[in-house]
């Protein structure tokens, strides 16, 4: 080969070369300068979490230190803020140079063996740091392969009055604060804050915030005395009322004699009040509640003096209630009373009082107790522990009780008496259904001993020994549930009847009493029954007799009528012709007024049978009174002058009218007028008047004749009696029915030898169901 060519070959292989190097190193720059942009990238990371780390470090006031092994603090310094770092050199060295560890260390012992075993076992450790200067919160921990040590740089007290928090007050739930000499709000923990609603302590000391100004006083109080000062106060917010309990400790003086402020501590109190107040409020409620027992009560503490009494215990025993109100020992009690004689009388008053007072000891109630008092009253009293200690005492007034249950006992014994002079059956069941009381006729009726009766434990044992005499069992069935079923339906009065084996008929009813007993009794009924059956064939035969009569009376009337009006007829007819001497016309006159009598007598008797029988019936109208007296007087005039007697009629002018049966209201006084002619002689008077009362018009009739006995007064009214005056009887009690079918009455007024008076009282409007039924429709119309 060629030098030429070889020098071109080697040409081309530098060149070659040349290049491949160049892209080598461009390559390799490509990769450097790659792995250059990720470390500045890593390193810029870095250090923004480093940045970030120390600003979250130093946020806190906290500062950082590592342990080597050989104990020495290394090159690394503190880690933290500058000001933070400055003011925890501040506490450990003051204004001395020196290192943080080794015045950690020296602080106290104990410090020095827990930074040993952190350092050495890798064990934490919290506790505080105290130096003349303040207090520093220390807290160790062993993390990759280092322990390390955070120091807070907040300080709990310190010698300058720079005051701050210490981390556990800080957190404590009860509200604390400080204020310096000036009373200025300086530190205050977060519960405090919360209390007051504030931000912070800058944002309290800018508002003017206080937890309470009685609370700021005795806070300033206590700085100013230099003694540790208590208070009470009641504070509102959240909706609801607290009660705290405030306690401020002054902080000692400087060397010049300036107080250095005060610590608080608001202790809530709020449960133990409302406790307090709930029981005060009980205890009120109590006592009010005694206050109106009726019993006396009277309470003793363990001192064996007065701790309360009610008001009933004062006026019990009448005692001054300020002498009560010093609190007297029980035995100056027992002996005021005894002076006053309100104690029993006792031989050995001494042995007695000492028997009293020994109760205190006692752990049970002892059994009640009477006190026969010298003034006739009777007590019971009752001992009993309190349960606070001391004695209990309650008086109860029995005398009444006392009073009323011996009555209640004689009471039963006259029961009992009454009852056994019964001749029905009793007895008295309790709501449990067990004989309570019977008298003898019980055992009679039932054919039992008082000892059956006395072991029957319950009714349905009594059932069975009285159903040998009365077996039916529907009754026995139907008294228990009158007995012992307490449902109001069935405790109710209720009667019947039943057959004995013996044949007799037994009537029996229950009642039930007001103390939720039943009352049952048994009667032999049998006689009366017997009784009211012959009554009742009687009544029937009775009556049947009444129709007869009446049926006789119509028939007699009737056939004497006919006759009687010929002889009227005829007698009449003699002495209008003339043709008798004065004789034979008298005579005739007489059988014509007798026969008109006679007439006026059986009408009477048919008017009697017609209101007896119900038949009769009124025609209301309205009649004028003055003119149906008037009337009435002019019929019977002619008859009384004939007599040598005085009719006087008295109505007066505004009576007006009076609603009534006139024929009937007439009937009824030719009647009394009738009879007072017939008493009057010589001279005699009949008075014929009425008057109008309240709801009813008088019509009274007098005469001056002989009057009635006091005899036979009482039955002047009554039917077919002869009476002195003439008539068979039946005039007079046919007026007194003619007024009481118009709801009136009638009535006599007579002393023997001067007259007498009758008296009709009519009702103003007579009763409707005496009248026909269309008056009676009439009579409504008119009213309406």
């Amino acid at each position: 080969m060629a030098e030429a060519d070889i020098a071109f070959v080697a040409a081309a292989g530098a060149a070659g070369l040349a290049l491949s190097v160049s892209a080598w190193a461009w390559r390799l720059r490509n990769r450097m300068l790659t792995r250059a942009s990720a470390a500045n990238a890593r390193q810029t990371a870095l250090e923004s979490r480093l940045a970030d780390r120390d600003a979250g470090l130093g946020a806190f006031g906290e500062i950082y230190l590592a342990l080597t092994p050989d104990g020495e603090s290394g090159v690394m310094e503190p880690q933290g803020e500058p000001a933070d770092i400055q003011r925890v050199r501040a506490v450990l060295l003051g204004d001395r140079e020196g290192d943080l560890l080794t015045a950690l260390t020296a602080s106290a012992p104990e410090n020095a063996d827990r930074l040993e075993r952190l350092r050495t076992q890798g064990a934490p450790c919290d506790f505080l740091a105290r130096t003349p200067r303040g207090i520093l919160r220390v807290q160790g921990r062993a993390a990759a392969g280092a322990a390390w040590l955070k120091l807070s740089s907040e300080v709990l007290r310190s010698h300058d009055g720079a005051d701050e928090a210490e981390p556990l007050t800080e957190l404590s739930p009860v509200p604390s604060w400080r204020v310096d000499g000036t009373g200025r709000l300086v530190w205050a923990n977060r519960a405090w804050l919360e209390e007051v609603k504030a931000e912070s302590v800058a944002d309290a000391v800018d508002r003017g915030l206080g937890f309470d100004r009685g609370a700021d006083a005795l806070i300033a109080e206590a700085a100013r005395l230099g003694m540790r000062q208590e208070g009470f106060r009641w504070t509102s917010g959240g909706g609801r009322r607290r009660a705290w309990r405030i306690i401020a400790e002054p902080l000692g003086r400087t060397e010049s004699g300036e107080a250095l402020g005060a610590a608080a501590f608001a202790l809530d109190v709020t449960e133990a009040e409302e406790t307090r107040d709930t029981l005060r409020r009980h205890v009120e409620g109590h006592d009010e509640t005694l206050n109106h027992l009726a019993d006396a009560v009277a309470i003793f503490g363990p001192s064996k003096r007065l701790a309360y009494h009610n008001t009933a215990f004062q006026q019990l025993f009448g005692i001054d209630p300020a002498w009560l109100d010093d609190r007297p020992t029980h035995a100056e009690l027992l002996d005021r009373l005894r002076q006053r004689r309100q104690l029993p009388e006792r031989d050995d008053y001494p042995a007695w009082k000492t028997r009293e007072l020994e109760f205190y000891g006692a752990t049970e109630a002892a059994p009640d107790d009477s006190w026969s008092l010298p003034d006739g009253r009777t007590l019971r009293v009752v001992r009993q522990p309190h349960p606070l200690g001391g004695v209990l005492l309650l008086f109860s007034d029995i005398t009444g009780e006392l009073d009323l249950r011996s009555r209640y006992n004689a009471q039963i014994q006259v029961q009992r008496a009454t009852l056994d002079k019964l001749n029905d059956a009793v007895a008295v069941f309790g709501s449990d259904g067990r004989l309570r009381l019977h008298n003898e006729a019980f055992e009679t009726f039932w054919g039992v001993t008082a000892d059956q009766l006395g072991e029957a434990s319950d009714f349905d044992s009594l059932a069975e020994l009285c159903k040998r005499t009365a077996p039916d069992a529907a009754l026995w069935l139907g008294l228990k549930a009158r007995v012992a079923d307490p449902d109001p339906e069935s405790r109710v009065a209720v009667s019947g009847e039943t057959r004995t084996e013996d044949g007799r008929l037994a009537a029996w009813q229950t009642r039930p009493l007001p103390d939720g007993a039943t009352l049952v009794a048994f009667a032999d009924v049998t006689a009366r029954r017997e009784l009211e059956q012959a009554l009742t064939e009687r009544e029937a035969a009775l009556r049947e007799s009444q129709e007869l009569k009446r049926q006789f009376v119509g028939s007699v009337s009737y056939e004497l009528r006919t006759p009687l009006t010929t002889i009227v007829g005829y007698s009449e007819l003699l002495e209008a012709q003339g043709l008798l001497d004065d004789r034979t016309r008298q005579h005739a006159g007489a059988i014509r007024v007798a026969a008109n009598q006679l007439a006026r007598s059986i009408d009477d008797v048919l008017d009697m049978a017609q209101i007896d029988a119900g038949e009769m019936d009124l025609s209301l109208g309205d009649v004028q009174v003055c003119d149906v007296l008037e009337q009435c007087a002019e019929r019977v005039r002619a008859r009384i002058e004939g007599r040598g007697g005085v009719v006087e009629v008295v109505c007066p002018e505004k009576i007006g009218a009076v609603r009534a049966d006139q024929k009937r209201l007439v009937q009824a006084l030719d009647h009394l007028l009738d009879n007072a002619a017939r008493s009057i002689g010589e001279g005699g008077r009949v008075t014929l008047e009425a008057a109008r009362g309240v709801g009813e018009t008088r019509f009274r009739v007098t005469d001056t004749g002989h009057g009635i006995p006091y005899h036979l007064q009482a039955h002047v009214f009554d039917r077919y009696i002869q009476r002195e005056r003439g008539g068979p009887g039946v005039a007079l009690a046919l007026v007194k029915a003619l007024i009481e079918l118009h709801g009136g009455w009638a009535e006599l007024e007579s002393e023997p030898g001067k007259g007498a008076s009758f008296i009709l009282h009519l009702p103003h409007d007579a009763q409707p169901a005496a009248a026909h039924p269309e008056l009676g429709l009439e009579l409504q119309e008119g009213r309406a």
